[in-house]
Order: C-alpha cells, then structure tokens, then sequence
C-alpha cells in the first residue's frame, strides 16, 4: 500500500477567536441581566430609584414567547408588538442556521458556553471525554425532540390565529420576562437541585444539556441540515489519523464520512483544526458548487449575520413603531 505523505496543516485554528466570541457575548448577556435588575429595581420602587429603561435583549431569554411570534409571522407577515426583539434574535438566529449550520450553539450560546467549559473541566478530572453507549445515547438525544415535538404541535396544531394572537397580548406574556426573573431571583430549592443535578452531569457527559434537553438546540439542527455548508473530507490526503474524531465535541465520526451531514454538528470546527493535512478537513459549501469557506470568514459571517439582523430589523421596528 502507498503511504500517504503528511503535510502539515499550519493554518492557525479558530478556537481562539471562538473563545472570544463566547466570551464577548457572555458578558452581554451578564450585562442585560444587571441592567434588568436595575430596571425592575425602578418598578419595585416605584420609581424611587434611578431609572433604568428596560434592555430589548432580555427578549432572548423568552424562547418559547418568540418561537410563537416567529410563527405568527410566518403565517401571517405581522411582528407582534409584545416584545419584538425576540421575534429578530429568534430570527437571526434561524437565519444564522441556515448560512452557517448550527453555529449558533457553539458561537454564541451562554449556556453552550458554560456547557464547554463545564465539560473541560470534566476531561480534566477523568483525562478522557467520557460517552454514552448507543443504546442508552440515541433515545437521551430524542429528548429534545419530544421537547420541541410538543412545543411545535401545541403552537402550530393547537392554536388558531385569534388564539395566538390573545396569547401574545395576554397580561402573562406582556410580563414573561418579569417573571423570568422573578424565578431565578427567588429561585425554589427544586430548581436550585435540578440546576445542580444538570451540572454535575455536563462534567461526566459532555454537552449534557445541550445534546439531550435543549429544544432550541433540536430546533436548529433541524434547520442546519438545510445548510449548504458543510464540512468535507479528502479521502485521498486523509491519514486516518483518528484526531478529527476524537476532537468532536459532539462525537461525530468526522474520520468515517466524506460530508459531515449531522444535526449534531455545530460548525465550532475543532476537527478543522486538528487535522494535521493541510486541505484535507475543509468547510465548504455544498451548492452550485464546493467552494472552501475560511474559518475566518467563518467568525465574520456568524458575527455579522446576528448583528446585523438585530441592528436593522430593530431600526425598521422603531420606524414603523
């Protein structure tokens, strides 16, 4: 048999500036939550504190509100005025998918961020990444699906137009985002255990949550699968050094396909880069034709697509407001 000849793969990974990206927006996130504190500290007061306006971006934490309002509007054009920036993060976010695969999830997700670093620290401890059996993984990762299963037909199936329409108007969904905070500023000891129990979990099993539960997660695999681009593999310059496989966060097999097509897969692109051959694990766009996309354009294109969907779709709301 001909041996392969190794050329090294030099390109600088990505996984740095992966980092800063969920960095960047963790501490965002951090910072809408200290401003709604202090907005809600204004209405408990009675206006007796300094006056905190309310930051849109707490619409982001209100997932199942802005599915309903994605929804709406797919059916009938109209962006519900119960809060809007939702209805452009979910969209964003959806749009994101489909350029981009599930990025999102590895991008930008606070808690897929705390979930990679959780499972880090786990590697640490058991000096291995640590993985379920078939027959007790695949029904754990059906979860979600039942999760989003039961979200979808209870909105789509479930609920009319007028029913829809008086839920987004509803006193309860007008104060969802109150009430989110409400539940984690005085948390129950039954959420403080089943916190606890998820987070010992994401230590033994990597991306427990997120691979097993999140419901959004399963939503936009769903999506990523109609993304043109995917990661490929050369079989011919391939080595079958096993590293690629062994980097996956999501324990796809990347070293036994040619196209990675997997709902799984987040587009994080560390099997991109440990391969240790250069133009052998690329991302490429499948149609009309496989054209390579750099992993810096990659880091643009995620970043650009959130920001600029939310800044302009967000202008265009307050004009026509």
């Amino acid at each position: 048999m001909e041996k392969k000849k190794i050329i090294r793969n030099d390109e600088k990974g990505i996984q740095k500036t992966r980092f800063i990206v969920q960095s960047i927006f963790a501490a965002l996130c951090l910072w809408i939550g200290v401003e709604f504190y202090f907005f809600n500290q204004y209405l408990e007061t009675n206006g007796a504190t300094a006056f905190y306006s309310r930051p849109p971006g707490v619409d982001g934490f209100l997932p199942i509100s802005s599915f309903m309002s994605f929804y709406l509007f797919l059916t009938t054009g109209e962006v519900h005025s119960a809060h809007p920036a939702g209805f452009f993060i979910f969209f964003s976010i959806v749009l994101m998918s489909l350029v981009f695969g599930k990025s999102f999830c590895s991008w930008f997700c606070p808690i897929g961020f705390i979930s990679e670093l959780v499972g880090d620290f786990g590697e640490k401890i058991f000096k291995r990444r640590l993985k379920l059996p078939k027959w007790l993984d695949y029904p754990l990762r059906s979860l979600k699906y039942l999760l989003l299963g039961f979200l979808a037909y209870s909105v789509i199936f479930l609920m009319s137009e007028l029913a829809l329409k008086s839920f987004l108007d509803s006193p309860y969904n007008q104060v969802s985002d109150v009430k989110m905070y409400y539940f984690f500023a005085n948390i129950s000891q039954t959420a403080l255990i089943v916190i606890g129990v998820l987070f010992v979990l994401s230590i033994v099993i990597r991306n427990f949550w997120c691979r097993f539960l999140c419901p959004y997660g399963a939503l936009l695999g769903i999506f990523s699968l109609l993304s043109p681009a995917k990661i490929q593999r050369n079989e011919k310059s391939c080595i079958d050094c096993g590293l690629c496989n062994k980097a996956c966060p999501s324990f796809i097999k990347v070293d036994k396909v040619k196209t990675v097509i997997s709902d799984e897969c987040s587009t994080c692109l560390n099997c991109v880069d440990v391969c240790p051959v250069k133009d052998t694990l690329e991302l490429k766009t499948l149609l009309p034709q496989k054209k390579r996309i750099s992993k810096k354009n990659v880091a643009i294109g995620v970043v650009s697509i959130f920001y600029s969907c939310n800044r302009i779709c967000n202008d265009n709301w307050q004009l026509e407001k």
